[in-house]
């Protein structure tokens, strides 16, 4: 039992983690004309590491309080704090791909191919839980019920 709840503990991060991941990128899609935008991503698999208690030395910053400030950035000159974002550890800046007269670095091609393949990992991970759950309710079943 405490190995199907670790599975199931596991699982239930990674969808909070995807869905998380999804609201992200559709706030890159839905700034892509906000001029200055700087589009956030997630890198997943630290936060899912965070998430289950596995976190490596260091992400999220050590000592840095309740809600963690350890922000990384793809440039040394980006402030965290004029996005708002100090608050949401993990969090870094989209690298882009090519500058834009009004300095926003959304990329609308990248964001929808990443909410796509997010999208399609989400469904993954519920189809994962539901046959988890299933295979537990059929072996529960008494062999006059099968």
């Amino acid at each position: 039992m405490q190995r199907l709840t670790e599975a199931l503990d596991f699982q239930s991060n990674a969808l909070m983690l995807r869905a998380e991941r999804q609201r992200l990128i559709a706030s890159n899609i839905a700034n892509a004309d906000t001029p200055g935008y700087q589009a956030r991503e997630m890198d997943f698999a630290n936060a899912l590491r965070h998430a289950t208690g596995t976190s490596p030395a260091g992400w999220g910053g050590s000592g840095s309080g309740a809600g963690g400030t350890g922000l990384a950035t793809t440039h040394p000159a980006h402030d965290a704090g004029a996005v708002g974002f100090t608050d949401e550890p993990g969090l870094l800046y989209a690298h882009h791909s090519q500058d834009s007269i009004d300095r926003n670095t959304v990329d609308l091609d990248r964001e929808r191919a990443s909410f796509t393949e997010n999208t399609v990992k989400y469904e993954a991970t519920l189809r994962f839980i539901n046959g988890s759950v299933r295979s537990v309710l059929d072996a529960m079943k008494s062999p006059s019920q099968g």
